[in-house]
Order: C-alpha cells, then sequence, then structure tokens
C-alpha cells in the first residue's frame, strides 16, 4: 500500500496539496498558508492524537476525553527543524506515572514519529484533568 500526494505550485513559494478529495495549502514562506514546518508539526501533532487514545487504552485509561496538544518546534540558525516539543493536556484524570507510560506506548504508535529523525522525535509532557 502507498500513500499518495499530489503538490502544484503555480509561482512562487506556496503549493497546493490534493491528498485523496481533500485541498491543501502549504506556503514556504508563510504569508498565505501555514509554512512547510507548521504543517509538519500539525501533521504529527494530528497523528500522535489517535496513538495517544490508543496508548490511553492500552495503559488502563478507556477514554482521555479531549486532548490538546501544543507543538513546539525550535529552529537552528538555518531556520531547519532542531527539536520538536509537545505539551499535552488531556481531560482524562491521569498521574503522572500513567502519562509517561501512554506518551512511550503513543511514541511506538505513531506513524510520522516513525518518518522523523531520532533527534526531530518530540519531547513530550502530558496534564490529565487539564478541562
Amino acid at each position: 500500500m502507498a500513500k499518495t500526494v499530489t503538490t502544484v505550485s503555480e509561482e512562487g513559494f506556496s503549493a497546493t496539496n490534493e491528498i485523496r478529495e481533500f485541498e491543501t495549502a502549504i506556503d514556504a514562506n508563510g504569508e498565505d498558508a501555514p509554512d512547510t514546518l507548521e504543517a509538519l508539526l500539525a501533521a504529527y501533532a494530528s497523528c500522535y492524537v489517535p496513538a495517544l487514545r490508543v496508548g490511553g487504552q492500552q495503559r488502563g485509561v478507556d477514554d482521555l476525553g479531549k486532548v490538546k496538544i501544543e507543538s513546539t518546534g525550535d529552529l537552528n540558525d538555518d531556520d531547519k527543524l532542531e527539536s520538536v516539543s509537545f505539551d499535552v493536556h488531556v481531560e482524562a484524570d491521569v498521574d503522572d506515572q500513567t502519562g509517561e507510560k501512554i506518551i512511550e506506548r503513543a511514541f511506538e504508535l505513531c506513524k510520522v514519529h516513525d518518518a522523523l529523525k531520532d533527534e526531530l522525535h518530540a519531547d513530550c509532557t502530558i496534564e490529565g484533568d487539564a478541562f
């Protein structure tokens, strides 16, 4: 099985991505749409959400409830991604030990995490009973 995305740029640094019947825009300059690194952070966190939910179920928390991930990508002097961090907030009352087990399992399950260089794997925190 393969995933296919068609990316088209008519001019400049902005591109339109056709993903099945969906269309998204990414602008490398961040003027007309999210920039490439913002899009990567969004994809990473969006992939991490279902991984957290399954990880929670596998670690004894059947329903995490509302999940909010604040993603930060720090850039180096060349404006390339140097590090990623997630601050995860979940509605469920999760103690620190269980939270760490959920985080660890979610990274094992997250497909975008697997696709990144080791040094870009997100550092992550989790806050239970956040809402």
